[in-house]
C-alpha cells in the first residue's frame, strides 16, 4: 500500500483489534455477548493484514467503509474495555441500555464489513470466506437478543433503592452476590476499585447514583463478610478488607466485625489509611479524593458543595481513633501509601502479575515499534486498574522506558505512553520518579504535537504531577504553560477542562503567573467567560482570580475590557463565581479609581450589598472591600465637588463687575 493515509488507517484498525485481543476477561452481566464480539473481531486481522500488503490502491467506496468500520470499532473497544474492568453492579443495573448500544455497534460493524465485501478487495478466498462468516454471525447476533436476568435486575433495584438496612432480605443479598460473582473478598475489592474508577470519571450529575451504588456494594460486602468471616484472600488484602482477623466469640468461633461507617472512605468504602479533610469539612481517604480532584471535579463528592480550594488537611484525630479501633479488635493497622509514609509502599501484586509486567517491559526494551505500541497500551490499562499495579510497574522500571516513547513518531504509541504515565502518577511515590526521569519535556512535546486525546492526557498528567509544590516550578520552567494555554483555547471540552485544571494549579506558584499572561491566557479566558454555552465559566473565573494578583495579570485583565463581564457575573452568577469575580475586581480596582467609578456606574452597588448578605464567606469579604472603596471614592468625589463649587463661588465673587456711579 503506497498511500500514507491509507496505510495509517489500516495500521490503526489492526492496532485496535490487537487491543481488543489483549483484553483477558469480561464481567458476568455481559460476559457471553462481549466474548463473542471480541472473538469475531479477532478473526478480521488477516483481512486487514492482506489489505496492508496489497499493491492495489483502495477505492473511495472502500475507504468510506473502512472509516465507518474504524468509528464503530472505537465504540466497540470502549464498550469492551468497560465490560472487562467496569463495575458489575453498574453493568447489571444498566444492562438494557448497555446492550442496546452493544447491538447498535454490532449492526454498524456488520454494515461496514458488508460494504467492504461488496467491493473488489485484493484478499485471498480463504480470508474472504472467514470475513463472510463473521458478517453472518453479526447478523445472527442482531436477531438473537438474549433475555436479561429479570430476577437479578429486580433484586438489584430493590437493594439500590432501599434506605432501611434492617428490611433487606438476606436471601436477596445472597442471590445477587452469587450471580455477580461477589462472594470472595478479591472480587469485592475489584468491584470497589471499579466503582472508584467510575467516581473519578463521572460528571457531577451522576454522583448521587454512584453513591447509591457504593452503598449497595457495602450491603453486599457486609453480608458476605458476616456470612463467611473466613473468606479466602491475599495477605495484602486480608488485614485491610476483612477487618476481623483474630477475633473470636465466647465459644471460640470466629467473630465477624463490621468496620464503623465513620472509618470508611465515602468513595472506596474501605477502612481509611490516611484520612484527610477537604474544605467542606468532609473526610476521605487521601488517594481517593486526590483522584477525584485530579479528574477535574471541584465539588465535595458527598455533599456536592463547591471546594473552595484543593488543600487536604490530615485528620489526625480520626487516624488515631482508627488506630485504637484496630488495636482493640486485633486488626493490623493499614499502612499509609502516601509520600508521608517513611517507608515506600511495596506492591502486593501476584507472581503472575509481576511476570506479565516483566514481559511487557521486555517489549518496551525491544525496539520493535509494534511490540512497544502493544506493551505501552497494556501498561496503560494495568496502571489504570489498581494501586498495586501502579507500584509494581514503577518498581519494575517502566517509567524511563515510557518517557522515551513520548518522542516517538507513532501517535498511538505516544498516546499510550503519556496515558500510562498519567495513570502511574496517581500514586504519590511515582510522581517524583516521573519528574526525575526527565518526563516533563516529553510530556510538553506531546502537549504540542500529539493527537487530541494525547494532548488532553498530557495536560491531565501535568496537573497530577503539579500537586507537589516543587514540581510546579519545574513544569513551568520547562515550557508547559504556552501549550496548555493553546489547548485551553482550541481543545475539546474535556481538553479545555484538563488544561484549565493544570493551569490553575501551576499558577498557584507566583513565578508561573507571568508566563501564563505572556502566553496569551487572558484573551482566551475572556472568550470562555463570554461563551454562554461553553461550560467553562467556573474554571475561567478561578484562573482569573489567581492571575489578578500579579502585576502583568492585572494589566492584561484591565486591557481586556473585563469590567462589564465581571459586574454581570456578580449580578447573575453562582455564589462561587460571584466570589471569584469580586476577587478579580478587588485587585483590578486597587489604586485605580477609574475602575471603581465605572463599576459604580454599571450598577454594581446593589449586587455587592446582596453579596454581603448571602454570598460565600470569602465573597462577603470581597464584596465589603469593594463597597468600602466605592463609598470612599464617592465621599472623595463629594468633597472634591464641594471644594470645586466653593472655589467657583470665590472666583465668581472676585471677578464681579464694579457698579458705575452717576
Amino acid at each position: 500500500m503506497e498511500d500514507e493515509k491509507e496505510a495509517k488507517l489500516i495500521n490503526k484498525l489492526i492496532d485496535r483489534i490487537n487491543e481488543i485481543a489483549s483484553i483477558s476477561d469480561y464481567r458476568p452481566p455481559v460476559k457471553k455477548q462481549y466474548c463473542n464480539l471480541a472473538r469475531r473481531l479477532k478473526l478480521l486481522t488477516p483481512m486487514f493484514e492482506e489489505i496492508k500488503e496489497s499493491k492495489e490502491p483502495l477505492s473511495d467506496d472502500v475507504l468510506i467503509n473502512l472509516v465507518s468500520f474504524d468509528d464503530s470499532l472505537n465504540q466497540a473497544l470502549d464498550s469492551l474495555r468497560f465490560g472487562s474492568i467496569g463495575s458489575k453492579i453498574y453493568l447489571a443495573l444498566e444492562r438494557e441500555r448497555i446492550m442496546t448500544t452493544f447491538y447498535e455497534v454490532t449492526s454498524n460493524l456488520e454494515q461496514a464489513l458488508d460494504g467492504l465485501l461488496s467491493e473488489k478487495l485484493d484478499i485471498s478466498d480463504e480470508v474472504k470466506e472467514q470475513v463472510e462468516l463473521v458478517v453472518t454471525q453479526f447478523r445472527r447476533a442482531k436477531g438473537r437478543v438474549d433475555a436479561p436476568d429479570e430476577e437479578l435486575y429486580e433484586d438489584l433495584i430493590s437493594l439500590y433503592n432501599s434506605s432501611n438496612d434492617t428490611a433487606i432480605d438476606p436471601v436477596v443479598l445472597k442471590r445477587v452476590a452469587e450471580k455477580l460473582h461477589l462472594m470472595k473478598l478479591d472480587d469485592l475489592t475489584q468491584e470497589s476499585v471499579a466503582i472508584t474508577e467510575m467516581v473519578s470519571a463521572t460528571d457531577e450529575d451522576s454522583d448521587e447514583r454512584i453513591e447509591k451504588m457504593c452503598n449497595l456494594l457495602k450491603k453486599i460486602k457486609d453480608f458476605v463478610q458476616t456470612e463467611n468471616p473466613d473468606l479466602g484472600t491475599s495477605a495484602g488484602e486480608k488485614n485491610l478488607s476483612s477487618g476481623c482477623a483474630g477475633q473470636t466469640s465466647a465459644d471460640g468461633s470466629p467473630k465477624s466485625l463490621v468496620i464503623p461507617d465513620d472509618f470508611r472512605c465515602p468513595i472506596s468504602l474501605e477502612l481509611m489509611k490516611d484520612p484527610v479533610i477537604v474544605s467542606t469539612g468532609q473526610t476521605y481517604e487521601r488517594s481517593c479524593i486526590e483522584k477525584w480532584i485530579g479528574a477535574g471535579h471541584n465539588t465535595c463528592p458527598k455533599t456536592q458543595q463547591s471546594l473552595q480550594n484543593s488543600s487536604l488537611t490530615p485528620n489526625y484525630v480520626l487516624r488515631s481513633l482508627i488506630a485504637q479501633w484496630c488495636e482493640a479488635n486485633g486488626v493490623e493497622l493499614p499502612r499509609r501509601s502516601s509520600s508521608s509514609n517513611p517507608s515506600k509502599t511495596a506492591s502486593a501484586c501476584s507472581a503472575a502479575e509481576r511476570s506479565k509486567i516483566d514481559e511487557l517491559l521486555r517489549k518496551l526494551h525491544s525496539g520493535n515499534p509494534d511490540d512497544q505500541r502493544s506493551a505501552a497500551g497494556e501498561i496503560r490499562l494495568l496502571a489504570k486498574r489498581n494501586a498495586d499495579n501502579r507500584v509494581a510497574i514503577a518498581e519494575a522500571g517502566a517509567i524511563p522506558l515510557l518517557v522515551e516513547l513520548l518522542s516517538t513518531l507513532d501517535s498511538r504509541t505516544q498516546e499510550h505512553a503519556v496515558t500510562a504515565l498519567l495513570n502511574l502518577s496517581i500514586c504519590d511515590d511515582n510522581k517524583g520518579s516521573i519528574i526525575n526521569s526527565g518526563a516533563v519535556p516529553g510530556i510538553v512535546h506531546v502537549l504540542k504535537k500529539g493527537s487530541m486525546e494525547a494532548r488532553e492526557n498530557a495536560a491531565a498528567t501535568l496537573f497530577s504531577l503539579s500537586v507537589v509544590d516543587e514540581n510546579k516550578v519545574t513544569i513551568g520552567a520547562l515550557g508547559a504553560i504556552p501549550p496548555l494555554v493553546m489547548l485551553l483555547s482550541e481543545g475539546t471540552q474535556r481538553g479545555k477542562k484538563d488544561a484549565a485544571t493544570a493551569l490553575f494549579n501551576l499558577c498557584i506558584y507566583q513565578g508561573n503567573k507571568g508566563k501564563a499572561v505572556r502566553a496569551g491566557i487572558i484573551p482566551t479566558l475572556m472568550r470562555l467567560l463570554t461563551d454562554t454555552g461553553g461550560g467553562m465559566l467556573d474554571e475561567a473565573l478561578a484562573i482569573l482570580a489567581i492571575l489578578a494578583s500579579h502585576t502583568e495579570g492585572k494589566a492584561a485583565i484591565g486591557s481586556a475590557d473585563a469590567l462589564p463581564v465581571l459586574v454581570d457575573v456578580i449580578a447573575n452568577g453562582s455564589p462561587r463565581n460571584k466570589e471569584n469575580a469580586a476577587a478579580v475586581l478587588v485587585h483590578l480596582c486597587s489604586g485605580d479609581p477609574t475602575y471603581l467609578a465605572s463599576a459604580q456606574e454599571l450598577g454594581i452597588m446593589s449586587h455587592l450589598l446582596e453579596m454581603t448578605q448571602n454570598g460565600t464567606d470569602r465573597g462577603k469579604r470581597k464584596a465589603q472591600q469593594l463597597l468600602d472603596r466605592i463609598n470612599r471614592l464617592l465621599e472623595q468625589q463629594k468633597q472634591a465637588q464641594a471644594q470645586a463649587q466653593a472655589h467657583a463661588q470665590v472666583e465668581a465673587q472676585g471677578h464681579a463687575p464694579d457698579t458705575a456711579e452717576d
